[in-house]
C-alpha cells in the first residue's frame, strides 16, 4: 500500500510537524517514534506521561434497551451487569471459539454501550455486529467522529486533572463522561503500558487542540508504535493478530482471567456465546499449546515466527512476540508451546539465524504492572 493510499488520523500533521517517523500500521501512516527514539520514550513513559496517538482503532457507540443482553451473546463476559462507569476487557468469538478481536466494553448508562476495538479489524468487527444484533440495538460507529488518544505513565493523573480535577478520583478501569477543554470527552483509566493512566475519546476535529494542550504540559512527551509495544510486551500483555487470531482460543492465549465466572460452564449464564462448547472443553480437559512469557538467557533478541525447539531439536512451538525490554534490561518474549512445556523455569530454545538461543519459560507480566485501584 502506498503512502498516497494509508489513512491518516486527525494527528497526522502534528505527528510531522513533531518529526515523527512515519511508517504503515493497520491500514493508517502511523508514527514509530519520534527524535527523542524508541528507548528514551520507553522510558520517558515509565517515568513520567506519554502521548499516544490511538485514533487508528475503531470506537462504535451501541444504544437500546437490549444492548448490553444482544452484545453479550457475542463476547464470553458478563455485559449484563457491567456496572454504569466502568469498562472491562472483552473478545469476540467464532464459532470454533476462536478470537475474532479483542475489544474494551463501557457501560455508559442509559442503554448506552461504547466500544473500542483493533484498528485491522474494526470494519470487520463492525459487520460482524451488524450481522448478528443489528436488529436488537442500533449500532453507530464512531470511526471518523472522534479520535482517541493514550495519556500513559505515573504523571498522567497530575498532568490530566489540571484540566479536569476530577479524574484524580478515577481507578482502574472506571469510564467516564469529562469536560476537557471544552470538549465533550470519554475519559477510561486503563491504558496499553503497563502503567497507569488514561484513554481519552475526543471529537475528531478537536484532537489536536488537546494534543497540543497535553503535550505543552512539562511532564509529557509524544510517544510512537514503538514504544508501545515495548511497553505492552513487558506488561504481558497479547496484541491482536501476532498474539492471537481466529485460530487460537481464549484457553490457548492463557485468556481464561476474561471470561467473566457467570458465563463460564458452572456459571449462572453459562456459555451462549460463540465457540462455548469448545472452550468449556478445552478448561476441562487442557490445550495442546499455550502462549506463555519466554526469557532468553542471552542478549540475543528472539523475534516473532521464531521456531522454538526442546532438548533435542524438536519442534514444540512459535514465538508470537518479541524484542528489548528496556525497562526488563533485556530481550523478552511470548510464544505458543506444547502444553508440556509450559511449567515455569523450563528451559527451551529459539532457532535465531540457524543458531539456538536458550529461553526460560517465565512468568508474565515482566515488568509489574501499576495501575492505580483505590
Amino acid at each position: 500500500m502506498s503512502t498516497e493510499q494509508l489513512l491518516k488520523t486527525p494527528l497526522h500533521a502534528l505527528h510531522l510537524e513533531l518529526g515523527a517517523r512515519m511508517v504503515p500500521f493497520a491500514g493508517y501512516d502511523m508514527p514509530v517514534q519520534y527524535p527523542l527514539g524508541v528507548m528514551k520514550e520507553h522510558q520517558h513513559t515509565r517515568d513520567q506521561a506519554g502521548l499516544f496517538d490511538v485514533s487508528h482503532m475503531g470506537q462504535i457507540r451501541l444504544t437500546g434497551p437490549g444492548a448490553a443482553q444482544a452484545l453479550e451473546t457475542l463476547v464470553p463476559v458478563d455485559i449484563i451487569d457491567l456496572p454504569v462507569g466502568m469498562q472491562r476487557y472483552a473478545m469476540f468469538t467464532n464459532a470454533n471459539g476462536g478470537i475474532l478481536d479483542d475489544l474494551m466494553v463501557a457501560n455508559l448508562g442509559n442503554n448506552e454501550l461504547f466500544l473500542v476495538v483493533n484498528a485491522a479489524c474494526k470494519d470487520q468487527d463492525l459487520a460482524h455486529l451488524r450481522t448478528h444484533i443489528g436488529d436488537q440495538c442500533d449500532i453507530e460507529p464512531l470511526f471518523e467522529a472522534r479520535a482517541l488518544l493514550a495519556l500513559q505513565g505515573p504523571a498522567a493523573v497530575t498532568v490530566l486533572a489540571r484540566l479536569a480535577p476530577d479524574v484524580a478520583k478515577m481507578t482502574f478501569m472506571q469510564f467516564q463522561r469529562v469536560t476537557l477543554l471544552g470538549m465533550d470527552c470519554f475519559v477510561s483509566r486503563s491504558g496499553y503500558t503497563g502503567e497507569d493512566g488514561f484513554e481519552i475519546s475526543v471529537p475528531a476535529a478537536e484532537a489536536e487542540k488537546l494534543a497540543r494542550a497535553l503535550l505543552a504540559e512539562p511532564e509529557v512527551a509524544a510517544i510512537g508504535l514503538g514504544a508501545r509495544d515495548s511497553l505492552r510486551l513487558e506488561a504481558g500483555l497479547c496484541l491482536y493478530g501476532h498474539d492471537m487470531n481466529t485460530d487460537t482460543t481464549p484457553i490457548e492465549a492463557s485468556l481464561l482471567w476474561a471470561i467473566s465466572k457467570v458465563r463460564r460452564a458452572d456459571g449462572a449464564r453459562a456459555g451462549g456465546f460463540p465457540g462455548a462448547e469448545t472452550v468449556f472443553a478445552q478448561q476441562h480437559n487442557g490445550v495442546s499449546r499455550k502462549r506463555v512469557g519466554l526469557l532468553p538467557q542471552e542478549r540475543t533478541p528472539v523475534r516473532e515466527g521464531a521456531e522454538i525447539v526442546n532438548e533435542t531439536g524438536e519442534i514444540i512451538g512459535t514465538v508470537c512476540s518479541g524484542g528489548f525490554g528496556p525497562t526488563l534490561g533485556g530481550p523478552l518474549a511470548m510464544g505458543y508451546l506444547d502444553a508440556a512445556y509450559t511449567i515455569l523455569e523450563t528451559p527451551v530454545w529459539a532457532i535465531v539465524r540457524g543458531k539456538r538461543v536458550p529461553l526460560l519459560v517465565s512468568k508474565m507480566p515482566f515488568v509489574a504492572q501499576r495501575y492505580y485501584r483505590g
